[in-house]
């Protein structure tokens, strides 16, 4: 993915914020790997789930593998710019995280489940960066759609954040905040890697596994 050394790390303020502009993103809506819709609203029976955790090209990879998985789509949130480019948030002056928007049947594949994938697909202990890749728009976060969501990602986050501990490793800096506006990235980012098999993926999780009973054993 794109790299700019002089990457700000430093969140701006809504005042010195983007603008941004009304107008949407415009794309096909159609999910590049199984041909479904990857707008909202859900299917009738399916939940949302919305994470960012690095560069979302390897990021939404992660999730649209796992069974019980719908669609996934890339987009940017958590900021204060409107309908934000890929540039925009690149400079660091939008706020945005780029993240992966999860449908996902609950019958099929828990919530605790994609928490798992989530904080073991990256290394959630870095800050405003994952890997090489620095930068605002690359920190972790959980953004929960309702109480049960937030429940479990602040029990899961604090029960690996205990076992990391004891692998040396920091505190973790993921962000968990309610679900704010999700923005949709352009058409040429859905699915980048099948899209680009040999493309850029800068993830890396820790290797430590992340308990699924949220007790930290």
């Amino acid at each position: 993915m794109w790299f700019n050394a002089t990457s700000k790390i430093q969140m701006p303020s809504a005042d010195d914020a983007l603008p941004g502009r009304d107008k949407k993103m415009q794309i096909s809506g159609k999910h590049f790997v199984t041909g479904r819709a990857i707008t909202l609203p859900n299917p009738s029976g399916t939940e949302t789930a919305l994470f960012g955790l690095g560069c979302f090209w390897g990021a939404e990879r992660l999730f649209w593998e796992l069974e019980g998985v719908f669609s996934t789509a890339v987009g940017y949130a958590a900021g204060y710019t409107k309908n934000p480019t890929y540039e925009e948030v690149c400079s660091g002056k939008t706020a945005h995280n780029e993240v992966v928007l999860v449908i996902f049947d609950p019958a099929a594949l828990t919530y605790q489940r994609l928490l798992a994938k989530f904080f073991e697909g990256h290394d959630p202990t870095q800050g405003m960066r994952q890997g090489n890749d620095v930068g605002t728009q690359y920190r972790s976060g959980i953004y929960t759609y309702n109480e049960a969501q937030k429940v479990a990602a602040v029990k899961t986050k604090h029960a690996y954040e205990n076992v990391l501990k004891g692998r040396r490793y920091s505190e973790i800096t993921t962000e968990i905040i309610d679900a704010p506006e999700f923005y949709y990235a352009e058409e040429y980012h859905q699915q980048y890697l099948a899209k680009n098999p040999g493309g850029y993926c800068g993830l890396g999780g820790t290797g430590v596994s992340c308990p699924t009973d949220q007790t930290g054993e």
